[in-house]
């Protein structure tokens, strides 16, 4: 039984595929695309998971989409004869709903199928029970609450039930305008910050800023009895048609969803190109302080109503690892679960596997351990990759060799991580979700303190507030955090004990405090090997993690991974047991090491 699950015609479109109920394949089309949280159709993707399955498009038994542009009809009726939105909202939510009520032309085409072929079933499966069963089904749990928090989808933004085997009960939706997303949203625009996905940014500023605008916050947003709350929909403009939202190929694009009244109440929104003051930091955490308000109040009522103490996370606000860390102190839950694509890409999973379950009616048999997903690339790709870059290599003075065991690789990798180098690491197969987890990242020593710098100013041309993540041996878990729970997903921020912060200050955010990953040896190997290898070295048995990129989409493919290797001023190349070293690498590393011996 194949199953294909596809996320489309909306931002991070993505698929997945499982068969007889196990996960086999899921990916992002914005590896393929070159493209931020590219809009669309995932044709690139969808032919990805035929390729890592090993099947054809005739296999496919059910195609599950992530939306059902007929659900809640009487509500947006009821909506459109009240409050008389703008005709361009009308007819933009129109058009989306015509494409996706026409995808199966698209999905054949996708499919390769040929006239005559047998067509796949297609389920329609609502944007957030996809999004709930993204979460429950593949966790540990055979019961458990599931919510899902996020800005919209099929006029939904909040919903929570109950899980149970292999069904979920939808016990409450919180409707459009009302989404705890979109206050985030318009803060995040509010700030400068107005690209798509730009919350993250956001969310990494407030620990620098003092909360002293969040009586302000709350005007925005009104809690309600029994975990309901409103927007204070003054502030805001998207529930009148007047931000544009396009979900077309390419990259998404979000008009202003805040109104004038926004900057009547926190003063003159900020441009991108202007400088991030204390007043900037102090509303980003304002933000943050509310945002986690609203959430828990909707997670107490969640725990209450369902009597559970175990809680399955999903949607655009579950990759607030800053709230999600701090879930189990502030709420009765005692154990949580987020799954790597917890954002609309994880609805083509949700979609999946709700067609598998509550629809067909078999058992679960699945849980997402890990996020290694995608695409992986042998020896030889890697080797033929390298050849066609030669010119490049040789031009830029690099030297180049193969290890023949990996336990030499990873010694050498080591030795070279606590020299101070920044090493690009490429193995295995891509991972799932917005997180590199230690097969397409970027690693680095996490006891120099200049290394946050280093990175983010010489190699990913970011703001240099932005954090980097721990990745830690799951062993060394409470050696190194307060009060945390294993997270293989970098899903949850917690507390670093403060006798390590000045151990390792490059992942140590400004609060204390480090967005964790922790990394299995039955799960992830090879990446365990490469850490273990660094402790024995240094004693801590720690990395410094972050995504392979550069203002980009994460590296997908080995000819990716060198693009931005040369061009950026990164000291090694690691693809499989090939490594590429820069000449400057030697001198760097020297240097480094004067620097950390003074300081």
């Amino acid at each position: 039984m194949i199953i294909l699950g596809i996320n489309a015609y909306h931002a991070d479109v993505s698929a997945v595929l499982i068969r007889d109920g196990v996960l086999v394949a899921a990916v992002e089309e914005e590896r393929f695309r070159r493209i931020k949280h590219v809009a669309g159709f995932p044709h690139e993707a969808i032919r990805a998971c035929l390729r890592m399955a090993g099947i054809s498009g005739r296999e496919v038994r059910h195609v599950a989409v992530s939306r059902r542009p007929r659900a809640h009809l009487l509500r947006k009726a009821l909506y459109t004869l009240r409050r008389r939105p703008d005709a361009r909202l009308l007819k933009d939510r129109a058009a989306n709903y015509r494409r996706v009520g026409a995808v199966e032309t698209t999905l054949a085409e996708a499919l390769g199928l040929q006239p005559g072929d047998p067509r796949p079933q297609v389920h329609y499966v609502e944007h957030h029970p996809a999004h709930l069963a993204s979460a429950f089904f593949v966790s540990p749990f055979d019961r458990a609450a599931v919510c899902a928090i996020d800005g919209f989808g099929d006029f939904v933004s909040t919903s929570w039930g109950l899980g149970q085997d292999g069904r979920i009960d939808v016990r409450h939706r919180t409707f459009f305008p009302h989404s705890l997303g979109l206050v985030y949203l318009a803060i995040t625009q509010y700030l400068g910050f107005l690209h798509f996905g730009d919350e993250f940014k956001v969310m990494g500023l407030a620990p620098y800023g003092r909360p002293d605008r969040v009586d302000e916050m709350r005007r925005l947003v009104r809690l309600r009895p029994g975990g309901r709350f409103e927007l204070d929909l003054t502030y805001f403009q998207h529930w009148r048609g007047d931000s544009p939202m396009t979900w077309d190929e390419g990259a998404p694009e979000l008009g202003r969803v805040y109104a004038p009244a926004l900057e009547r109440l926190l003063g003159p929104a900020r441009r991108p190109e202007e400088p991030l003051t204390p007043e900037h930091e102090a509303v980003a955490a304002s933000l943050q302080v509310v945002f986690e308000e609203v959430a828990f109040h909707v997670l107490e009522a969640v725990a209450k109503a369902t009597g559970e103490r175990r809680l399955c996370l999903a949607g655009g606000c579950a990759m607030n690892s800053v709230a999600n860390g701090r879930i189990r102190a502030a709420t009765p839950f005692d154990e949580v679960f987020v799954q790597p694509a917890a954002a609309d890409n994880g609805t083509a999973l949700g979609a999946a596997f709700f067609v598998e379950h509550q629809v067909l009616g078999r058992p679960r048999s699945f849980v997402m351990e890990h996020a290694c997903w995608g695409p992986a690339f042998d020896d030889e790709a890697i080797a033929s990759a390298i050849e066609a870059r030669q010119a490049d290599i040789r031009a830029g003075q690099c030297d180049v060799r193969r290890f023949e065991t990996r336990r030499e690789l990873n010694e050498w990798t080591a030795a070279r991580i606590a020299e101070g180098l920044v090493i690009g690491w490429f193995q295995g197969r891509m991972e799932w979700g917005a997180r590199a987890l230690g097969n397409r990242s970027i690693l680095a020593d996490p006891r120099r303190a200049d290394m946050r710098d280093i990175i983010n100013s010489k190699i990913k041309f970011r703001e240099k507030f932005r954090p980097f993540a721990p990745s830690v041996l799951e062993e060394a878990l409470d050696d190194y955090f307060v009060g945390a729970a294993p997270d293989p997903f970098m899903q949850q921020v917690y507390p670093i004990r403060p006798e390590r912060r000045a151990e390792i200050p490059a992942v140590t955010h400004v609060d204390g405090t480090g967005r964790l990953q922790t990394v299995s040896r039955r799960t992830n190997p090879e990446y365990w090997e490469l850490i273990r290898a660094f402790a024995g070295l240094t004693g801590v048995p720690v990395l410094l993690n972050t995504s392979f990129n550069e203002n980009e989409p994460i590296v997908h493919a080995p000819g990716e991974a060198l693009d931005c290797f040369l061009r950026t001023r990164m000291d090694v190349l690691v693809l499989g047991l090939h490594v590429i070293v820069k000449p400057s690498a030697a001198p760097a590393a020297q240097q480094r090491r004067e620097v950390n011996a003074v300081g």
